[in-house]
């Protein structure tokens, strides 16, 4: 079944989404919802049976876990609210009985507490428990294709633990399998640290795709042995330029609220000046948490190592983070603030009153800022600033941590001569060391080897299968089309019959297609009633590794064999061509 498109669909954006629609892969069905065609189920039936043979390899057993998920479990876990209130991604709703349900996103809660009933003894494990299935995630957004959809496939894994160092072992073994599973599909990924994000836990990878259409941004070190995405990634700032004053004082600076001007009518450097920013965390426990964050000039903040920072501190989980704003101010009946003239001393007594906030700044300070032996900041006065202030003149410093982005340019930490480079890539693939934050909210115990009740040790392993076999075509791709890995292409060969009216042509065609079939090639015949052209350029466009032309030189006996990777083209006897394609398919598959 053929559905090709000749032009490029108004909404898709990237290039595999196109080619996808193009070469009747997928259709969509609503805004993030697609149908997999015929030639994009053999792609993902191929993807799964690799990851199957991986996954099955490290001791891991399939299983099949609901898809509707009741609120109970996510409540006991704390993640209840932060998936569905506001801008969270679960799908939720309440039954005829009145109980609320969830579409699954992911499934910790849900094999938790399965395993926590089932496992007893520190005998039974390690144990690991897999599946793959569809999944839902209400995106704000959804774009991209099946990048980032409502509805896709993924494979998900959870390994259970008696002790740390158990998960660990477990944790390496499955980034093991990972890379085999990424190598023979035919993908180069790299392997970056990231944040653990909404998942939790202590220590997490992603596997990544490269891509220049990729949403994610890694920075690497030309040595290859430090990779990260920049949610994690870490470095040495560049060196500030030292501010030559002698003493403390405010200067005038009407209409200089921002770095680029007040450096301007000034001659100050954005790396001398201290940034103040005010804004709002609201937490898990239903506070409002106003925050008071200082950076140098130069910086910007990261604000997935802020929420890290906030969690860190306060021991509550962030379900969103705001600007505040005049109207916020406002409506809790606060006086407005300097904007653009904020300081590090800014006082708490301007929270005094505040309807519905806490009434104190969590003071938090980048450690880049605060190596600043003096520097320039607001002077808590709308038009003015504070020059040559220090830390002692300004109060001290509170918390001090990372929390601003790593940039390309930027000195390694393993290796100062190192410096980061910039790249972009897709995630295919996340690992987590969870610990036991899942199995001691759920109660999930064992009784370990002196006899004591423990939270099981936990980790947590997926795979965007969907996503992957678009990512596929971002990496293998030219202006005809896709040309697909040869281990997940739809068809290994093509085999298309030139002209449907000669007959030699049409017997040639289908023993060959039948030869090859017999020969253990998975191929797929073109014996539509269309132009030699328009065959060739639907095979162009659907990315078959390998094509072969029936043609006018049938008379002889011969065929026409093209790598689509290539566009290597020879004519070749038929045995010779059956051999040849058998040879060169093999040889092109990855192995372990």
């Amino acid at each position: 079944m053929l559905a090709t498109l000749r032009d490029t669909p108004s909404d898709a954006e990237i290039i595999s989404h196109q080619l996808l629609i193009r070469g009747g892969y997928i259709r969509r069905v609503g805004a993030g919802i697609y149908a997999y065609l015929p030639l994009m189920w053999r792609v993902l039936k191929k993807i799964n049976a690799i990851v199957k043979e991986e996954i099955d390899a490290t001791g891991a057993l399939e299983t099949l876990l609901p898809q509707l998920q009741p609120a109970e479990l996510w409540k006991k876990s704390g993640r209840w609210q932060g998936y569905t209130d506001g801008e969270g991604i679960m799908f939720h709703l309440i039954d005829r009985q009145g109980k609320e349900l969830g579409l699954g996103p992911t499934h910790e809660e849900v094999i938790t507490s399965l395993v926590g009933e089932i496992v007893n003894s520190y005998r039974q494990l390690p144990l690991t428990l897999y599946q793959i299935q569809s999944k839902f995630r209400d995106e704000i957004r959804p774009r991209f294709g099946l990048m980032r959809g409502r509805e896709f496939i993924m494979k998900d894994a959870y390994s259970f633990h008696s002790d740390e160092a158990s998960l660990q072992k477990g944790y390496a073994s499955m980034g093991v399998a990972y890379r085999k599973i990424f190598n023979r599909c035919g993908l180069e990924a790299l392997v970056v640290d990231a944040d653990s994000g909404a998942i939790g836990g202590s220590a997490s990878q992603e596997f990544m795709i490269a891509s220049e259409t990729g949403e994610d941004l890694i920075l690497t070190s030309p040595d290859n042995k430090y990779s990260a995405n920049q949610e994690k990634a870490v470095s040495v700032p560049t060196q500030e330029v030292p501010l030559a004053v002698e003493e403390t004082s405010i200067i005038r600076t009407p209409g200089q609220s921002t770095i680029d001007k007040l450096c301007a009518e000034n001659g100050f450097a954005p790396s001398q000046i201290v940034k103040s920013l005010v804004m709002l965390a609201k937490t898990d426990d239903g506070h409002s948490q106003p925050l008071l964050l200082c950076l140098r000039g130069d910086h910007e903040l990261n604000e997935v190592k802020l929420v890290n920072a906030i969690t860190s501190e306060t021991g509550k989980t962030v379900q969103e983070i705001t600007i505040i704003s005049p109207k916020q101010l406002a409506e809790q009946g606060l006086s407005p603030f300097p904007f653009g003239y904020i300081g590090p001393d800014i006082d708490d007594v301007v929270l005094k009153g505040a309807k519905s906030w806490n009434n104190n700044f969590l003071r938090i300070f980048d450690s880049s800022v605060c190596s600043l032996k003096k520097f320039i900041c607001g002077a808590n006065q709308n038009d003015k600033h504070l020059i040559g202030a220090t830390w002692e003149t300004v109060g001290g410093i509170p918390i001090k941590t990372d929390i601003r982005k790593a940039k390309s340019g930027e000195r390694c930490l393993h290796d100062p001569t190192q410096m980061l480079q910039e790249r972009r890539g897709i995630e295919v693939g996340h690992i987590f060391q969870l610990g036991q934050k899942y199995s001691e909210a759920l109660g999930a115990c064992f009784t370990n080897e002196r006899g004591l009740q423990e939270p099981l040790w936990m980790g947590c392993y997926g795979i965007g299968i969907s996503r992957l076999a678009q990512a596929a075509i971002e990496q293998h791709h030219d202006e005809a089309g896709m040309i697909w890995p040869i281990a997940i292409a739809p068809f290994e060969a093509i085999v298309v019959i030139a002209n449907m009216k000669d007959e030699q042509q049409k017997e040639l065609g289908k023993k060959f297609y039948n030869q090859l079939k017999e020969a253990g090639v998975d191929a797929l015949l073109d014996d539509r009633d269309e132009r030699a052209g328009v065959k060739f350029k639907d095979a162009d466009l659907i990315g078959i590794p390998w094509r072969v032309v029936v043609g006018r030189d049938s008379s002889e006996g011969k065929v026409e064999l093209f790598q689509r990777s290539s566009r290597k083209t020879e004519k070749l006897v038929t045995e010779e061509a059956i051999n040849t394609l058998i040879s060169e398919i093999t040889q092109t598959k990855p192995i372990d």
